[in-house]
């Protein structure tokens, strides 16, 4: 246009849109009020359902690991620890739950880390939502795999003959702790999928940290038969602690210590963790 303008002589045309123009353009009415805190972070849970939705093999570690676990560790130990698969059971399969969810929250960081990875939580801090909103809702849209992760479990074992004295109060009770601890306990994996700087990263030390967590615990046979120096590490290990405290709601009982100590671990977790997830997340 400038060449052209040249050479003719002539000053080029500005075209300057008018007021009734740029109306037909332009969104018209007010514009939308900004997302609660809440509204961002229950679209973002959303958002990670449907990922779950169009990519069901996600679900392979929430079903046939699960089931995997009860079936080898009930009929390769059962006999020799408690004289039988179905005696084993009782004792073993609330411990079980517990280690297979825990287990599944570092996918948790795993799928952040691959979300940074492909630039998505860039165009995330670009929306005019709560910054937060993407970390919580995802966390939220977790919740769903544990609670299904846990009645797979459950129902696996009912079938095997698992049959809780607490009946159905006992077994939501127990299942709810365990989602409480698994949802404060996945900030750990979301602060490591932020600094690690990739998704083998982030699944290497989690599995190095839950590894002993879960195995160096009450959940496969009672600490009593241990060591002296392997108990104290044991009796102050949070996984024991939630065990406890979900064989206790399973069977109809209480354990006031137990539960009070799991609930302060998951406030601890979310309190340090969450503080430094967020801090870390809005200084990306």
């Amino acid at each position: 246009m400038s060449d052209v303008a040249t050479s003719t002589g002539r000053a080029p045309t500005v075209f300057v849109p008018s007021a009734e123009a740029l109306a037909t353009v332009l969104a018209p009415g007010a514009r939308p009020p900004r997302p609660s805190a809440l509204s961002a972070s229950m679209t973002f849970g959303w958002r990670a359902m449907l990922k779950i939705k169009h990519v069901p093999e996600q679900l392979f570690d929430v079903t046939a690991f699960p089931i995997i676990m009860v079936l080898m560790f009930t009929y390769l130990f059962g006999g020799a620890l408690a004289g039988s698969p179905s005696e084993y059971l009782q004792f073993f399969l609330p411990g079980i739950m517990v280690t297979s969810v825990v287990m599944i929250t570092m996918y948790t960081g795993v799928g952040l880390n691959t979300d940074i990875e492909k630039g998505v939580f860039d165009r995330f801090r670009t929306l005019p939502v709560w910054r937060p909103a993407a970390l919580v809702g995802m966390i939220l849209g977790d919740v769903l795999r544990y609670v299904l992760a846990a009645f797979v479990i459950l129902g696996v074992g009912l079938v095997l003959g698992f049959r809780p004295d607490g009946g159905v109060l006992g077994v939501l009770a127990g299942i709810g702790l365990l989602v409480i601890f698994s949802f404060a306990f996945s900030w750990v994996w979301t602060y490591f999928g932020l600094v690690l700087r990739s998704e083998k990263s982030v699944m290497g030390v989690s599995m190095m940290v839950l590894f002993p967590l879960t195995f160096l615990s009450n959940v496969f046979v009672n600490p009593t038969t241990m060591p002296g120096w392997l108990q104290a590490f044991v009796n102050v290990n949070p996984i024991t602690h939630l065990v406890a405290a979900v064989r206790a709601a399973m069977s109809g009982s209480s354990d006031p210590s137990n539960t009070m100590w799991l609930l302060l671990w998951s406030a601890g977790f979310l309190v340090v963790f969450g503080t430094l997830t967020m801090y870390r997340y809005n200084r990306r």
